[in-house]
Formats: structure tokens, C-alpha cells, sequence
């Protein structure tokens, strides 16, 4: 029993001590927090103090903007007072300007005697006759500017234009006509369900043409060496009576080669009767592709060869290097053997061929100044313009109805007699210049400028004519007296 107590007290000694202990700890935990509580409260005061300043500062800054923003809209409002007192009187000054100027009208209606409308319809004559004046000074001298400056574009565009397009000339350029024995042929040309015409254009690169035209056919293509093999083909294949696909191909691989040697030999002989001396094998070459090609009728082999011996005669007198000259003279329409194959004006295409194959610097800048694309620099490239000129101009050069030769003519003298203070016209040189006499006391220099842009214009949009024709307007003043 004695142990049974004794165990009791230890027990109730260690509970104490426990409970001791856990209160002890449980104040500690108390005290941390207490500090902690203590710290947080004194940094929520300074952060309230510091958003308290930062809110006083903002404060004080919107109140010193809102100050500036009524100063400014105060400054505003003067202005736009300021600005209405002035609109008043703008109204008041356009109000008396508008009275002074009625009654001003009124004076002058009364010192003239004439009305506003009247008055107003005699200042626009004279404004007119005025503006006309002035125009007409304006236009000659954006003439003068745009020949000066234009000129070579100018030539490019037209000289393009007119080389590769030549819409009358089309049914006499690319078509030959070829006749038959019987029109029993025509079937054996077409074959059977057209295999043979569609062998033959696929081979010759040509259209064969079969209409009801009787015992005629025509081959159209707008290369000359291709219509000109064409040809040959056909005949061929007529005359050995074989017509079939294989026997089209045999025919034309031996007229292409036929061709070839003629154009060749063509080549040659140009060059020998133009006297130029030796020449590249491929400029000869072209040349003689050249000899079915035509101008407005003209050969343009027969051209080039004519052009070489003017220019050689001129050159002879002028005692310049003939060979040079004869070699660009003959040279000088080269790229028109070409002109369907690379993009361009003959002359500039001409000029660059035969830079590549080795003539001098002089011919290959004749030959592209010939047509005024590049101005001319050398007595040679003067002379192969005039010798293409002259073989070009030369009465029955160029192929050209009787009929419609002098009803142009009469045209051009009846475009430039149909203006007022025309005296005499003159159709001269071929249709080429037309020469206007005026009357010096009806027309001035001015109005004579004016009568030939006014012809110029109605001529270019009524007549089709090669090349150029030139307007040439002549005011002549005359004084006589008589000696007695």
C-alpha cells in the first residue's frame, strides 16, 4: 500500500510538470504573437502614411492642371469672342463692298451705255480672240519643246508602229496567189477528210487557202522565205503527182534547202553589185532573204542595192570614204529580214546584227540613224538617209495606183484651200510637200502657224499615205512702187 502511494505521487508530480510545461510554452507562443500583431500594425501605419502623402501630392497636382485648364479655357473664350466681333464686321465690310460694287456697275453701265451682259459678252470675244493668240504662241512653242525633246521617242513609237503594222498592205505582203491546171487538183490537195492540207500547213508553217476562186490557190504567211518554200513545196508535189503527208515533208525539207541556196546566191550578187567588198557569210545570207520581201511593192533587196550606188555617186562627189557609205546604204534595211523575230524597230535591230558579226562603228550608226531613231553624227550616216530617200521617193519606186495617186493629191490641195486667207496650194515633190500661199493681209505669222497644224491634222486623219508629207505654210509681204 505504501508503494501503491508513493507510485500515485510520482504520477501526480509528472502531470504537474507537464502541465507546466505546456503552459509555459502556450505563454511563449502568445508573447510571438503579440509582437507580431505589433510589427504589422506599425507597417499598416506607414504604408497609410505613405499612400496618405502620395494622395496629397496627386491632389495638389490635379488642382494646379485644373488651374492651367481654366486659365487656357478662359483665353479660349476671349479668342472666340474676339473672333465673333471680327466675323461682324467682315459681314459689315462685304455688305458695303457688295453696295460698292453695284453702284459701281451702275456707273460704268452708264458711261458705256452698254448693259452687264453686253458688256460682259464684249470681254469675252476679246478674251477669246486674246486666248486664241496666246494659245497658238503656247502651242508653237510646246511644239518647238516636243520636237526638241521628243523627237527620238517619238520616231521609236511611230517607225515601230508602222513597220510591223501595215493594215492596207497585208493582202499584197503576206499572200501569194498560185494557179492550178484544173480545179480537180484542189481535191487531191485537201485529201481525204483534209489530211493533206492539214499535213502541209503543219509542215510549212503556211495556210493554204482553197476557195471557189477556180483554178487558184493562195498561200498566206507573213514571213516571205517560209511563203516562198511554200511554194515551191506545192509546185513540187503538183508536179510529181504524189500528194500524201510523207511525201510533203520529203518536198519540203528539199525546197527549204532550195531556198537557202537561193537566198545565199542573192546575198552574194547584191553584195558584188553593190561593190562593198567582202561581207560576213551570215550578213550576205540575210541580205538574200530579202529578195522576197516587199515595201509598199518595192523590192527590198532591189533597195538596198539601188540605196548602195546613190550613196556611193554622192559620196564620190562629196570625197568621202564610197566603200564605207555603200556598205551602210546597203546594210541599212537588214533588221527588216528579222523584225518578225526579235521585238523592235528595223533599224535599231539592223544596227545591233551587225555590230555582232563585225562592222565598223560608222555603218552600225548610220544604219540605226537612217530612220531618225538616233540623231546622225557622220557624213555617212547623212548620206544613207538621203540614198534611202531617194531610192524610197523616186517616181514608180513604190507601187501605187494612178486612180488614187492624183484623188490624194486633189485631197490635200482641196484640205489646205478649205481655210480662210489661203491664197494659192501647191501639192509638190511626189505628194510629200504641200506648199500653202497666203494672203499677208488676212493672216499673220500666228494665224499661218495655226493653218498648217490645222491641215497637218485633218490630212493625218483623212488620207493613208507612206512616210511623211510636210505642211509648209508661206506668208510673203510685198511692196511695189513704180519710177517714172
Amino acid at each position: 500500500m505504501g508503494i501503491a502511494m508513493g507510485t500515485g505521487a510520482m504520477v501526480s508530480a509528472v502531470v504537474a510538470g507537464v502541465f507546466c510545461l505546456a503552459l509555459s510554452g502556450t505563454w511563449l507562443m502568445v508573447r510571438r504573437l503579440q509582437a507580431a500583431q505589433r510589427r504589422a500594425t506599425e507597417e499598416a501605419r506607414r504604408a497609410r502614411e505613405w499612400a496618405e502623402a502620395q494622395a496629397a501630392g496627386q491632389r495638389a497636382e490635379l488642382d494646379r492642371r485644373e488651374q492651367r485648364l481654366t486659365e487656357e479655357l478662359d483665353r479660349v473664350r476671349a479668342r472666340e469672342a474676339e473672333l465673333a466681333g471680327r466675323a461682324e464686321e467682315l459681314d459689315g465690310l462685304r455688305s458695303a463692298a457688295r453696295d460698292l460694287n453695284d453702284e459701281r456697275r451702275r456707273a460704268l453701265e452708264a458711261a458705256a451705255g452698254l448693259t452687264e451682259v453686253q458688256a460682259r459678252a464684249e470681254v469675252v470675244r476679246a478674251a477669246e480672240v486674246q486666248a486664241r493668240r496666246e494659245a497658238a504662241v503656247t502651242v508653237r512653242d510646246i511644239e518647238r519643246r516636243a520636237r526638241t525633246e521628243g523627237e527620238q521617242r517619238a520616231r521609236e513609237i511611230i517607225a515601230g508602229a508602222i513597220q510591223r503594222l501595215a493594215a492596207e498592205q497585208t493582202s499584197e505582203a503576206v499572200v501569194t496567189s498560185f494557179r492550178l491546171a484544173s480545179d480537180d487538183v484542189k481535191g487531191r490537195i485537201i485529201g481525204r477528210e483534209g489530211r493533206n492540207i492539214r499535213a502541209f500547213e503543219a509542215v510549212t508553217g503556211v495556210n493554204l487557202i482553197i476557195d471557189d476562186t477556180p483554178e487558184l490557190v493562195q498561200l498566206s504567211c507573213f514571213d516571205p522565205v517560209r511563203r516562198e518554200t511554200a511554194r515551191l513545196t506545192l509546185e513540187a508535189l503538183l508536179s510529181d503527182g504524189r500528194i500524201h503527208p510523207a511525201r510533203i515533208e520529203e518536198l519540203h525539207e528539199r525546197s527549204r534547202f532550195e531556198v537557202e541556196r537561193l537566198c545565199v546566191r542573192a546575198g552574194e550578187d547584191a553584195v558584188l553589185a553593190a561593190r562593198v567588198g567582202e561581207l560576213h557569210p551570215e550578213l550576205s545570207r540575210t541580205l538574200g532573204t530579202l529578195r522576197y520581201r516587199t515595201s509598199y511593192g518595192q523590192n527590198v533587196l532591189g533597195h538596198l542595192v539601188e540605196s548602195a550606188h546613190l550613196a556611193g555617186m554622192m559620196a564620190a562627189e562629196l570625197g568621202v570614204d564610197e566603200t564605207l557609205v555603200r556598205r551602210a546604204a546597203l546594210l541599212h534595211d537588214i533588221g527588216k529580214a528579222m523584225t518578225h523575230e526579235v521585238p523592235g524597230s528595223h533599224a535599231a535591230i539592223g544596227a545591233e546584227f551587225v555590230r555582232r558579226h563585225g562592222e565598223s562603228a560608222e555603218v552600225v550608226h548610220a544604219i540605226a540613224a537612217h530612220h531618225g531613231e538616233v540623231e546622225p553624227r557622220t557624213v555617212e550616216a547623212v548620206l544613207t538617209q538621203a540614198a534611202d530617200a531617194c531610192s524610197g521617193g523616186r517616181p514608180g519606186a513604190r507601187r501605187e495606183s494612178v486612180e488614187s495617186y492624183v484623188r490624194r493629191l486633189e485631197r490635200l490641195e482641196q484640205i489646205a484651200g478649205a481655210h480662210d486667207g489661203v491664197a494659192k496650194v501647191f501639192a509638190m515633190q511626189a505628194g510629200r510637200e504641200v506648199r500653202v500661199m497666203v494672203q499677208p493681209e488676212v493672216v499673220d505669222d500666228l494665224g499661218a502657224q495655226v493653218i498648217a497644224r490645222e491641215v497637218a491634222r485633218q490630212v493625218a486623219e483623212e488620207l493613208t499615205y507612206p512616210g511623211q508629207i510636210r505642211i509648209t505654210v508661206v506668208r510673203e509681204s510685198r511692196a511695189t512702187e513704180f519710177a517714172r
